[in-house]
């Protein structure tokens, strides 16, 4: 079986975030595709099977299949475009989350996504404690958003990941306003097995909606600062949020799942 390993969100590799891409003609048991991303070990692995004239998409993080992925949609549309359509302008994914659609505009990647309404919740100590500063706002959703009071309280945090896992959603993104940047981000999934996901396009469909409405702006840029960092392009369309990036081959591979 053919892999794919794609730096998303990136210009060079070793940058941006992890994603293994499969295509594959026929669908894979569900058992072996969570082997195949446990064995990866990156936030996600994406498992593509073509379907009528789009493709049917599904995300597996060690932990378990996801609902949504963002850098992992980035990183199979590359895929598909580099080598198997190298001619279209756009695909369709049939994923958990809805159908998605993704645009090739010069060298980015724009993917349509449902925007996350904003839900507004109390700041708890339990939040404060989790990531050891004090939030200014939270808000939930499928993730958690913790609004902090500057860039650098963003960029320096260290997180309880044992005190993170009991806070409600899926991821727990904190966010500030940047400096060079509309907006910076950090997010961290340890319920799905992941301490920090380098750059998360999903959680951007809550992230850049509050910053659209706080900024009086539909077209932003966001840095996701973990290590290897990563750069998005946001435009806020009212229930929509289409979010872009580049992306980097890192590898092609033969993955051998039916050996002994």
């Amino acid at each position: 079986m053919k892999q794919y390993i794609v730096d998303a969100f990136a210009e060079t590799v070793f940058s941006g975030n992890q994603a293994a891409v499969c295509v594959t003609d026929a669908p894979l048991p569900d058992d072996l595709m969570q082997k195949i991303a446990a064995e990866n070990n990156f936030s996600e692995t994406a498992f593509a099977v073509p379907e009528g004239d789009a493709c049917r998409l599904r995300w597996f993080t060690p932990g378990g299949e996801i609902d949504f992925c963002g850098h992992a949609t980035l990183g199979t549309a590359y895929v598909l475009h580099r080598f198997y359509q190298p001619d279209a302008g756009s695909l369709r994914f049939l994923t958990m989350h809805g159908t998605l659609t993704v645009q090739f505009t010069g060298e980015r990647i724009e993917m349509d996504f449902p925007a996350y309404p904003l839900r507004e919740i109390p700041v708890t100590p339990e939040m404060t404690a989790a990531i050891g500063v004090q939030p200014v706002q939270a808000y939930a959703a499928r993730d958690l958003m913790l609004v902090l009071d500057s860039e650098e309280a963003v960029r320096t945090l260290t997180p309880d990941p044992e005190k993170l896992m009991q806070l409600d959603g899926l991821c727990i993104a904190v966010t500030a306003q940047g400096e060079q940047y509309d907006c910076v981000s950090r997010v961290f999934a340890p319920k799905m097995k992941i301490p920090e996901d380098p750059v998360t396009g999903s959680t951007h469909c809550l992230i850049a909606p509050y910053w659209a409405e706080r900024l009086g702006k539909t077209a932003l840029t966001a840095y996701q600062a973990s290590a290897r960092g990563g750069v998005l392009y946001a435009d806020v369309c009212g229930d929509r949020v289409k979010i872009a990036g580049t992306a980097a081959l890192y590898a092609v591979s033969e993955i051998l799942p039916d050996r002994t």
